[in-house]
């Protein structure tokens, strides 16, 4: 077996720089364009291909999230595809046997997260690069661009080897609310997207209830890298502790959620589960009900939305509330 060459689930620009010519390493953009939501019910997003080829870390292959890296069958946008599709999709970005990857984004590393939690899913070595395209740029190390296809080496495709409890469907989300089965579900949207304050991608506001808030985008500094490992984990700490297990996070996409689980996972939690459909599944169906209002680290609290509401939580670039 090959060992990987990653440190771990995050590494920094200057690990990078020093093994871009690393044969084991694949770099991938995982950008989306996911602008605010002007109205309830607006869920623009597009690809961030055309991004990618104006500016982007040498040697790196752009990875679609709205296209080959999701479930095109699916009812939810970015709904991950199953193992052996995803390990295909891995293949013709030129992620094969033996490969590690390094995905960034032009987003505050929520895209990143994303990729890196569905690789972590199958079993494929992968990080996040703190800070993404800006901290690259920021620390003055060169940019590449193109307009043309960019040559992908032909590769074994991995063999998935899925991670157990990594994702957690509707159904289990409705039986922790409820308090039928044990668990602490986390919303990891901005404040207005937990209480509703804020429009919506989806058919109502609110957050599922029970839940905690933990916005992801709090666990950032203000160059977009995470928090210091003590910083993070007093944030982290104010509203969750360890006896609240196992976590299960969502947003309004599962995408978000993804950056919070970097963050559980560099503090070496492994309780930690994804719904992926997130609230535009859950706020699809009248019947499950959504709270609005609460605040902060406490299980949320509020009038609850139901058929009548408007609008669900999202968002999800650096200038968007989190998808």
């Amino acid at each position: 077996m090959t060992t990987s060459p990653l440190p771990g689930p995050l590494v920094d620009d200057t690990w990078l720089a020093a093994r871009l010519d690393d044969p084991r390493l694949v770099v991938l953009d995982a950008t989306v364009l996911f602008p605010s939501p002007r109205h309830d019910g607006d869920h623009r997003c597009a690809s961030g291909h055309e991004g990618w080829l104006r500016r982007h870390l040498p040697g790196s292959r752009h990875a679609d999230l709205t296209g080959d890296f999701t479930d095109p069958a699916a009812s939810c946008h970015f709904t991950a595809p199953g193992p052996e599709a995803l390990a295909g999709a891995l293949a013709r970005v030129g992620v094969g046997e033996g490969s590690a990857v390094v995905v960034y984004d032009t987003g505050g590393g929520i895209w990143a997260a994303r990729l890196w939690w569905m690789l972590r899913a199958i079993s494929v070595p992968a990080a996040v690069l703190d800070g993404g395209l800006a901290a690259w740029e920021s620390a003055g190390r060169p940019l590449a661009s193109g307009d043309g296809p960019v040559p992908v080496p032909e590769v074994t495709p991995v063999t998935p080897v899925p991670r157990p409890g990594v994702w957690t469907d509707v159904h289990e989300v409705e039986a922790i609310s409820r308090g039928e089965r044990p668990g602490t579900l986390v919303c990891a949207l901005p404040a207005g997207g937990f209480d509703g304050s804020v429009p919506t991608r989806y058919s109502r506001r609110g957050h599922i209830p029970g839940s905690r808030s933990l916005p992801g985008r709090e666990l950032l500094d203000a160059e977009g890298r995470l928090l210091p490992a003590a910083d993070l984990a007093a944030r982290v700490g104010a509203g969750l502790d360890p006896t609240d297990t196992p976590v299960v996070l969502y947003c309004g996409g599962g995408v978000s959620a993804a950056g919070v689980a970097l963050a559980l996972t560099l503090l070496g939690r492994e309780d930690v589960s994804l719904y992926d459909g997130s609230l535009e599944e859950w706020s699809k169906d009248p019947a499950r009900p959504l709270e609005t209002g609460g605040s902060g680290g406490t299980s949320g609290s509020g009038g609850t939305s139901g058929s009548g509401g408007a609008g669900g939580a999202g968002g999800a670039d650096r200038s968007s509330p989190g998808a």
